[in-house]
């Protein structure tokens, strides 16, 4: 699809070495392919059994572009293309896909209009031999709205009569479907429980717990047995007559089984809780994340709250501040310090239950641009802005948290924006994708990665040690990597400590492995 991207990296390097040290990775291309199909997006990337890849793109065609199908891609361990599987397949809304014990699984909402209802499906095929079954999850009797599963972090609209949410925990053993329906004075909410060999765990009926409020679930955790799954969300109050300095939704984390459910708010008068994760570490459940002096969603620090995972009652709560460093790493010396619209990316809990997290600040902005025609259309920007890392000790102590300051606006395909990152022995490294060939150092503390005018993109690494330390390298220069790397999409094999990044521009494409040593 057509592709627009903005883009500007900066960031604070306070004590950095002048000859950045080399980063512990190496690297290897896979030879580029001839590709057919110009206009996709990459929708999975998973591991098989024989530690070879399978890739799935949904690819797009025709004078005004729409999905036509699904092509998938299987290649070995040496990163050769061994098959591909058109999968012709059209009309239906695709909502995630995953690899599970040789099975492929693709998850898609359809909009039945002779039933009048909203079912999910799943289309499952063997990669072995590719022979796809489908198999109806689950149904919901409604009139058809705009964008049933749109997901706006800040804004949600529940007056459209039917929305629903996937949400998978962090490892992908389970997945939990929320479908909320009103019509008239009729007013159901449904929790689904699935595990990823899709058998029914459970279902629970949340109705009675949205009289006052309505639920836009945002995260998830599962039990080892994946009989009771805990969710963290925005609570949504109906009706109720707001003071200037109150929000009209609070962060409420849901318990929820075959048989029943429970809640637990975070609300503490002057503090508000922003962006919560619920992390579960044996006998101890976490939900950490951001909080705000005040009302909107400009950030102040870190909250911490350990919660007995069988209550549900608050153990302690923490609230760290951000610190000098991390203000100075965001803002060096301007006057605007504002932190806001953050979004959790990935968590990673060590073996001696230290977190660190990586969150971005993400935002979506519209307007209006011509077209050849002399048109007026609506767009909308998706803004993947600066990076917020942080490491919190086992008491919930923040130890150090980091900014890494980024501008990045993408009208089209959001794969090539934005980062991944990687946490090994105690340290976080983070990919970027640019144009730039060198850093610009302002003031001698801050630098900034600016686009240029290349179509290559060289792959910078930036690194922070266990003591939040930065460094960064230029890895991959654009001399070798011809094709840009979808950077925020990659395949991360923890047990051989590698991340794979899938390339592509126009009809050619290749595989590029990053092995940490």
């Amino acid at each position: 699809m057509k592709k627009y991207l903005l883009l500007l990296f900066s960031f604070v390097l306070t004590g950095m070495a002048v000859n950045a040290q080399k980063m512990p990775v190496s690297y290897d291309f896979g030879e580029k392919y001839k590709d057919r199909y110009r206009y996709s997006n990459l929708v999975a990337i998973e591991e098989d059994d024989s530690g070879g890849y399978i890739l799935v793109r949904a690819y797009y065609q025709g004078l005004i572009l729409k999905p036509k199908g699904y092509l998938i891609e299987k290649y070995n361990r040496d990163l050769e293309l061994v098959s591909e599987y058109n999968y012709k397949l059209k009309d239906l809304d695709f909502v995630d896909g995953f690899l599970k014990n040789g099975q492929l699984n693709l998850l898609f909402l359809n909009y039945n209009a002779n039933r009048g209802e909203y079912e999910y499906w799943v289309h499952t095929s063997p990669v072995i031999n590719f022979n796809f079954q489908e198999k109806k999850l689950l149904s919901i009797a409604s009139d058809p709205v705009d964008d049933p599963v749109g997901k706006n972090y800040y804004n949600r609209d529940f007056s459209r009569g039917f929305t629903t949410a996937i949400l998978f925990n962090e490892a992908k053993t389970g997945f939990v479907i929320s479908t909320h329906h009103k019509k008239g004075k009729s007013n159901k909410h449904m929790i689904h429980m699935f595990d990823t060999a899709l058998n029914k765990k459970f279902e629970f009926d949340f109705s009675d717990e949205i009289e006052e409020k309505n639920y836009a679930f945002e995260n998830v955790t599962f039990s080892e047995d994946l009989q009771t799954a805990y969710i963290v969300g925005k609570a949504y109050f109906k009706q109720r007559r707001f003071r200037v300095d109150e929000r009209k939704y609070q962060y409420e984390l849901i318990k929820v089984s075959q048989n029943a459910s429970q809640t637990q708010s975070f609300v503490d008068p002057g503090k508000y809780p922003e962006a919560l994760y619920p992390v579960l570490m044996g006998n101890k459940l976490v939900c950490t994340g951001f909080y705000a002096d005040r009302k909107d969603n400009r950030y102040n620090g870190i909250v911490y709250f350990d919660v007995h995972p069988g209550t549900l009652d608050i153990r302690s709560q923490k609230y760290n501040p951000f610190s000098q460093q991390f203000m100075d790493d965001k803002f060096g010396r301007e006057e605007d310090k504002d932190i806001k619209n953050l979004v959790f990316k990935n968590v990673e809990v060590t073996d001696n239950n230290e977190i660190f997290f990586n969150a971005e600040e993400y935002f979506v902005t519209t307007g209006l641009e011509t077209t050849g025609a002399g048109q007026r259309v609506r767009i909308e920007r998706y803004h993947h802005n600066d990076i917020v890392s942080v490491k919190l000790n086992t008491n919930g102590d923040m130890e150090w948290a980091r900014n890494i300051n980024k501008t990045e606006v993408t009208q089209g395909d959001g794969a090539y924006a934005s980062y991944s990152s990687y946490c090994k022995d105690g340290n976080t490294y983070f990919f970027i994708c640019t144009a730039a060939e060198n850093p610009q150092l302002i003031n001698n503390e801050r630098l900034i990665f600016k686009q240029g005018f290349s179509r290559n993109r060289n792959v910078f690494m930036i690194s922070l040690d266990e003591n939040g330390v930065m460094d960064y390298e230029k890895i991959i220069d654009q001399q070798e990597a011809r094709l840009p790397l979808m950077v925020s999409k990659p395949l991360k094999d923890e047990t051989e400590d590698k991340m794979l990044f899938y390339a592509k521009r126009g009809g050619r494409k290749q595989l590029v492995k990053v092995d940490f040593k």
